[in-house]
């Protein structure tokens, strides 16, 4: 038997519960030994009956170590490693919020929002409402149900919740067959064009590159995203030093870096950086062991980086060809209050 379940969890973890990723995990004693699947299952995860673990089995989601297992009277060893897979529940439909927006731009097929960080797109596990769609409904209406997807009317890329920056909407299906199409392309052969604004911690010995590495879910932690050397997703970044910031004559400390995307990946910013040896400030996900080092700045940045809450990186620029007119539209966001205090006060360092 393999050393991992197919969802890569080692088989000396244990958990009687589903974690944030929606898997429950556990192995099979001595005495469970010979005993039908169903019922050792129900033994660990006491929040799930019997019949609706039977139903989990028989759709394909529970696996006995690498072998997917549909009979619920299959009969387990002892050391058996057990893992189910609970699917998120049907979220409801989006309900209208009234949240206020900040508008770019705006006509009868597209709208352009400034996102400000904190705010989710769309609705998911942890976020049923109070969301960017939830907003985008109230302030356009009908116009957008059905576009997309009953989860994400309208969303044609997104945002990170803690990312802030420029974010295009579709009103209509025309809009966003003629949108999707372009990002779906990445601007090889078009005018989609977008630049983040991102502060790092240290500073890369070259002014200039570029990141080509392959995304992939983490096979350690589901949730993250991770580089990976074969398979995964292509994913290629391109990065330009604009200002280091730190105590003269010594390593740069930091630094406010531009990055443009030639693919659009979840998290592939934050994992490009990390992976380049300087990841975002802020970013407890990628960067949690650089923490520390704004102990190295004297006051009052060394606090304002400390307390800096939520990763720096902000969707700067946004380009692309209009879905109905053709016309190239620009539309560039200005740094958050928060991200020009702290940038302020790196340069006063």
């Amino acid at each position: 038997m393999s050393n991992h379940s197919p969802n890569g969890l080692s088989p000396n973890q244990s958990s009687v519960e589903p974690g944030e990723d929606g898997i429950a995990f556990t192995t099979v004693e001595a005495q469970e030994a010979g005993k039908r699947l169903d019922a050792v299952l129900a033994a660990h995860l006491s929040d799930f009956s019997r019949n609706r673990l039977q139903a989990l089995i028989r759709a394909g989601h529970v696996h006995v170590g690498d072998r997917k297992i549909v009979e619920p009277k299959h009969r387990v060893n002892e050391g058996d490693v057990l893992c189910v897979e609970v699917p998120e529940p049907e979220a409801a439909e989006p309900q209208p919020e009234n949240i206020p927006l900040d508008i770019l731009y705006e006509d009868e097929d597209v709208i352009v929002i400034n996102k400000p960080a904190g705010l989710v797109v769309h609705p998911g596990a942890g976020n049923p409402d109070g969301t960017l769609v939830n907003a985008l409904l109230y302030h356009c209406g009908d116009s957008l149900s059905g576009i997309g997807g009953v989860k994400r009317p309208g969303i044609v890329h997104r945002l990170d919740k803690d990312t802030s920056g420029v974010l295009v909407v579709a009103k209509n299906d025309m809009a966003h067959q003629g949108l999707a199409a372009q990002f779906a392309d990445h601007g090889r052969t078009g005018p989609l064009e977008r630049a983040y604004v991102a502060l790092v911690w240290g500073a890369p010995s070259a002014l200039a590159g570029t990141v080509d590495a392959n995304l992939a879910r983490s096979l350690a932690n589901r949730q993250k995203i991770a580089v990976v050397k074969t398979a995964g997703r292509t994913a290629i970044t391109h990065w330009q030093v604009k200002e280091r910031f730190g105590p003269k004559d010594s390593e740069p400390l930091a630094s406010l870096m531009e990055c443009r995307l030639e693919t659009g990946r979840t998290h592939q910013i934050r994992v490009h950086m990390a992976h380049l040896g300087h990841p975002l400030i802020g970013d407890m996900d990628y960067g949690a062991g650089f923490k520390t080092r704004h102990k190295r700045f004297d006051e009052p940045a060394r606090s304002a980086l400390g307390e800096f809450s939520r990763q720096a990186l902000h969707a700067g620029l946004l380009v692309f060809e209009h879905p109905r007119t053709g016309e190239v539209k620009a539309f560039e966001s200005p740094l958050p209050e928060d991200f020009q205090t702290l940038l302020s006060l790196l340069r006063d360092a």
